[in-house]
C-alpha cells in the first residue's frame, strides 16, 4: 500500500481519479452519482484515503502531494455535479407529460373574507346610518382633555382608576372609549345632529378570555329638542332588534357614568336570560354648557357597546383573545360566503 511506501504517487493518484471519472460517466441515476462519490471522495474513499500517506513524505514533498489531491478531487467534484445535474434533467424530461381535461371544472382561487369585526361593524353602520346617525371617525391617539376633561371627569374622579390607560407623552393618550369623539364634535356643530362612531379602543390591564388591552367600541350620541330617556329607549329597542332578532326585549337599570345623568346599563334577554351590553344615558348638562349648548333648549343621549360584544353573543364566541390572534381556524368559521 502507498502508506508502507512512505509515498503518495502521482501514477496512484491518475489511476484512482480516472476511475472516478470512469464510474461517474457510466452512472445511470441520481443514486448511482451518490455511490460514486462515496466510493472515491467519503470520508474513507480510496482518494482522501491518499491523504493519510502525507504525513510520511519528506517534509519538502508534503505541499506538492496536498495540492495534487485537491486538485484531483476537485475535478472529480465538479464532474459529478454536472452529471447529476443532467442525470435529474434527463428524468424530467422523461416523465409523462401531465393531461389536462380541459371539459373539468377548473380549481378554484382562494380568496380573502372579511374579519368578523369587520362584518359586525358594517352591520352596525347600516343599522344606525339608516336611523339617520352620521359616522364620524376620531384619532386613536386622542389628547387628555377630549377621553376625560371633556366628558365631566374631574382629574381625581375614581372612575377613570376604571380605564388604566396607555400614557405616551404628557397630555396625550391611546384613548380608552371612542366617547371622546363628543368633545370634538361639540366643538364645531351646533344641534340638532346625530353621531356615531366605531373604532379601536385601548386600556392597560391583562388580557384573558374576558379582558384586552385592545378593543373595538361603537358609541353613538344625540342632540336636540325634547331628547330623553324615552327617545333613547326607543332608539336602543330598534338597534338591539336590528343586530339580535325582532323578539329582543332592552331592559334599563341605574347605573354611573360621569358623562351621563340619569345613567344605566342596558342588557338584552338571550338564552333566557339577562346580557348586560353596554351604557347609556342622557348626555351630562355640564358636557352640554362646557361647548356652551344651551341645556333649556336642548338635551341628548348617548350609548356605546363593544362590537366583539355583540358577535361573541350572537355567535357563542367565549373567549374575547381570539379576535385578535388571527388564527385561520377561528376566522374562516365566519367566513362569508
Amino acid at each position: 500500500m502507498l502508506v508502507e511506501h512512505r509515498t503518495v504517487s502521482d501514477e496512484t493518484l491518475n489511476r484512482l481519479e480516472k476511475e472516478a471519472v470512469d464510474a461517474a460517466l457510466a452512472a445511470a441515476s441520481a443514486a448511482d452519482i451518490d455511490a460514486v462519490e462515496t466510493q472515491f471522495l467519503g470520508r474513507k474513499g480510496s482518494i482522501n484515503a491518499l491523504r493519510r500517506g502525507i504525513a510520511m513524505l519528506p517534509s519538502e514533498d508534503r505541499p506538492g502531494a496536498g495540492a495534487a489531491i485537491n486538485k484531483a478531487v476537485e475535478r472529480v467534484q465538479n464532474l459529478l455535479a454536472e452529471r447529476r445535474a443532467a442525470l435529474e434533467s434527463a428524468a424530467a424530461t422523461a416523465a409523462p407529460a401531465r393531461t389536462i381535461d380541459v371539459t373539468l371544472p377548473g380549481q378554484p382561487m382562494n380568496s380573502g373574507t372579511l374579519h368578523p369585526l369587520t362584518q359586525v361593524s358594517q352591520e352596525v353602520k347600516a343599522v344606525l346610518g339608516g336611523m339617520g346617525f352620521e359616522f364620524v371617525d376620531g384619532p386613536e391617539l386622542e389628547s387628555h382633555r377630549y377621553n376625560f376633561g371633556a366628558l365631566n371627569y374631574p382629574d381625581d374622579h375614581p372612575a377613570m382608576d376604571e380605564q388604566s390607560t396607555f400614557l405616551l407623552d404628557g397630555d396625550r393618550v391611546l384613548r380608552t372609549q371612542t366617547t371622546a369623539l363628543q368633545g370634538r364634535v361639540m366643538e364645531k356643530r351646533r344641534p340638532p345632529f346625530r353621531i356615531a362612531t366605531i373604532g379601536r379602543c385601548f386600556r392597560y390591564e391583562a388580557v384573558d378570555a374576558t379582558h384586552h388591552h385592545t378593543f373595538h367600541q361603537v358609541d353613538v350620541f344625540m342632540v336636540d329638542q325634547g331628547i330623553g330617556m324615552a327617545e333613547l329607549k326607543g332608539t336602543l329597542a330598534e338597534f338591539a332588534r336590528a343586530m339580535f332578532g325582532a323578539e329582543t326585549e332592552v331592559r334599563f337599570r341605574p347605573d354611573f357614568f360621569p358623562f351621563v345623568e340619569p345613567g344605566v346599563d342596558y342588557s338584552i334577554r338571550w338564552g333566557g336570560r339577562w346580557l348586560e351590553i353596554g351604557g347609556a344615558g342622557l348626555i351630562h348638562p355640564n358636557i352640554l354648557r362646557a361647548h356652551h349648548i344651551d341645556t333649556e333648549q336642548y338635551s341628548g343621549f348617548a350609548f356605546g357597546l363593544g362590537i366583539e360584544r355583540i358577535h361573541m353573543i350572537r355567535c357563542g364566541v367565549t373567549d374575547l383573545r381570539l379576535y385578535l390572534e388571527n388564527d385561520w381556524r377561528f376566522l374562516q368559521q365566519f367566513a362569508e360566503g
